[in-house]
């Protein structure tokens, strides 16, 4: 009986931990990115980043930049930026519509697209 129980109350204690990770992974959002949703901008762009309104994991996320769905460019965000920032140096790119993709690591993952286009000047 008691085995039973103390099974019992671990299943429980693992269905409460996984639920809460499900309920914070909802609760990540963007508060700002370079470039912005919608955005035009120049082909000489500096950098793309991404800041959320918690910490995130640097070492285990990336982003890549994407065109017609598919990934042209893989970046590997600095170490050292803020902890609830990702930032990349970006490539020079051609004029068109892209997406600024993001995987951010860690338990739970997630990720999500920004979607930008670059002009002519």
């Amino acid at each position: 009986m008691v085995t039973r129980r103390q099974s019992f109350l671990a299943g429980a204690a693992v269905g409460f931990l996984g639920a809460t990770g499900a309920a914070n992974a909802q609760d990540v959002r963007v508060l700002e990115s370079a470039p912005r949703a919608n955005a035009v901008i120049g082909p000489r762009s500096s950098g793309f980043y991404v800041r959320f309104d918690r910490p995130v994991d640097h070492a285990d996320s990336r982003l890549a930049i994407k065109r017609d769905g598919r990934i042209i460019e893989v970046l590997h965000p600095r170490l050292e930026s803020a902890p609830d920032v990702l930032f990349a140096r970006a490539p020079t790119l051609q004029p068109g519509s892209y997406k600024l993709y993001w995987v951010v690591g860690g338990t739970p993952q997630f990720d999500g697209e920004i979607p930008f286009s670059v002009g002519t000047e």
